[in-house]
């Protein structure tokens, strides 16, 4: 407690969904060594009712409070303090995370908080303990978490419960850092990458396994950076492939040696997910953004994943940067989608705190929405109209393009022609209809994507009916509605091969492939 007696300590974690973990979170714990026996892990989603979530966390009487802050969760977090310091005042409240390891000044959840650690937090976090437990709290609020050696840190990956284990995906690490400057990313501040120690990293990963984990998602940020850490880690993997896993890493996508390529090209299909961040084709924006990047290595990578592995690719690009305009956004997206990817990600640019992004907020007229997630709403070189319609763009792209609902009928939508020119034809035609791009239920994506095929594109129902018949009975069950009712098939299930893995990877059956080269 606040006078210098060792309590109970809680660490929450708000997550954007039930399956995602707080891998921060255990880390601290794990760092605590002994102490860390009276922590407790409490983690709820963004959706949770969070004044019930606060005082369950005050019914446990904690001597100090910590808890994570990150883009998706400042509001749920400045709601659950507000309840914390009504209900357990006495209560020591730590913020941490990215969205409080830079810009601290005018925050309203900062002012909520007694401490904020920043940057990694290991090391600060454990002196703050040992401090309250000796009754001796900083004066300062600030406390800088620095860059403790990951090599030596203890593992944190016991702190997984056999329900995380079941249901959720289990993150992991073999690195920490970025050598690259990219200025929207925040790994970007913290340029020297440092390793885990393999060997107690496959021992750990061998441990979770054997208590039933398959899913892993590897947050290193340059997973193939260093040639002998990559072929090493995908070693283990494939020896190990046979239990049925699932595993995603983050690429720089113009590297990719033979040794890399040949391991790849083994893993069966439902495996490994690329996620690999292009951002930008246009050279000038990414020069402006300090973004160095070989784009006919990456088109030969990316093409060669394609066509010679079974490796699903989950591509990137953002619209918004400073000053590129949609022009050049629109040619960047019909090559990439050339590459053919199983997916891309059409992301919003966000200020996030920290970013040295800002430094083009005035030669950039840049404008971002004062309230998380900071995203932009205007630039010198595109509209706050367009921006927004982009907005709707992303969202229905995500719901049509990359959900692997659509696997046949999505290329129906631009045909032979620019695939972003159409898709924004798609997307003000489903504006005009119902108004909005969220909410709308699956079979009235069917239907709309019926009446746009067959009116703005001019195609024959009979030959869009039998692709969105096939499409809507990827996912067995479905009840067919009147409009895709096929003569003769009313409510029958057309067969549909299917890839093991992941739900999403194995809807991805076909591709998002052009007609055009």
């Amino acid at each position: 407690m606040r006078n210098g007696t060792p309590g109970h300590v809680v660490l929450v974690g708000i997550n954007a969904r039930y399956r995602h973990t707080s891998f921060g979170l255990r880390c601290l714990v794990a760092a605590l060594g002994e102490r860390g026996e009276r922590c407790a892990i409490r983690e709820t989603t963004i959706k949770s009712d969070m004044v019930a979530f606060a005082e369950e966390v005050a019914a446990e009487a904690p001597a100090l409070v910590g808890v994570g802050v990150y883009i998706w969760n400042v509001p749920q977090v400045i709601a659950f303090l507000k309840e914390i310091r009504r209900l357990s005042p006495q209560s020591v409240v730590v913020l941490g995370g990215p969205e409080v390891s830079y810009e601290t000044d005018g925050q309203e959840v900062v002012g909520l908080a007694d401490y904020v650690v920043t940057g990694e937090g290991e090391t600060a976090f454990a002196e703050l303990v040992d401090a309250m437990d000796a009754g001796k709290l900083p004066t300062r609020r600030i406390l800088p978490g620095g860059l403790p050696p990951i090599e030596t840190l203890p593992s944190p990956y016991g702190l997984y419960t056999d329900e995380d284990i079941a249901q959720r995906v289990i993150y992991v690490e073999a690195s920490r850092g970025c050598p690259f400057k990219c200025q929207f990313c925040l790994s970007s501040l913290d340029q020297r990458v440092r390793q885990v120690d393999l060997e107690r990293f496959f021992a750990d990963l061998e441990n979770l396994m054997e208590r039933g984990a398959r899913n892993f998602k590897f947050i290193d940020r340059t997973f193939n950076l260093r040639m002998d850490v990559s072929t090493a880690i995908l070693r283990f993997f494939l020896e190990r492939v046979h239990l049925g896993l699932d595993l995603h890493f983050e690429m720089i996508p113009d590297r990719l040696p033979d040794a890399l390529r040949d391991l790849l090209q083994q893993f069966p299909p439902g495996v490994v997910q690329l996620e690999v961040g292009i951002q930008t084709f246009d050279i000038p924006t990414a020069a402006r953004i300090e973004r160095r990047q070989n784009y006919q290595k990456t088109e030969t990578n990316l093409r060669f994943l394609r066509d010679k592995t079974d490796v699903h690719l989950h591509t990137d690009l953002i619209v918004g940067l400073p000053g590129e305009d949609l022009e050049t956004f629109g040619e960047g997206f019909d090559r990439l989608i050339g590459w053919n990817p199983q997916e891309i990600q059409v992301g919003i640019l966000k200020r996030l705190k920290g970013t040295p992004i800002c430094q083009h907020d005035e030669s950039g007229a840049m404008e971002y929405n004062t309230s998380a997630p900071y995203d932009i709403l205007q630039t010198g070189a595109i509209s706050a109209d367009d921006m927004e319609e982009m907005k709707h763009f992303s969202r229905l792209w995500d719901r049509i393009a990359n959900s692997g609902n659509f696997v046949e009928s999505t290329p129906l939508i631009w045909g032979e022609g620019s695939a972003y020119a159409a898709f924004r034809r798609l997307t003000q035609f489903i504006l005009t209809e119902k108004g909005r791009s969220h909410g709308i239920q699956l079979v009235e994506l069917h239907r709309m994507l019926m009446a746009f095929l067959t009116t703005v594109r001019g195609l024959s129902e009979s030959e869009v009916r039998p692709v969105l018949y096939r499409d809507y009975h990827r996912t067995p069950g479905r009840k067919t509605p009147r409009f895709l009712h096929l003569e003769g098939k009313r409510n029958a299930m057309v067969p549909v091969a299917r890839r093991t893995g992941p739900s999403r990877q194995a809807r991805h059956l076909g591709t998002i492939r052009p007609n055009t080269p």
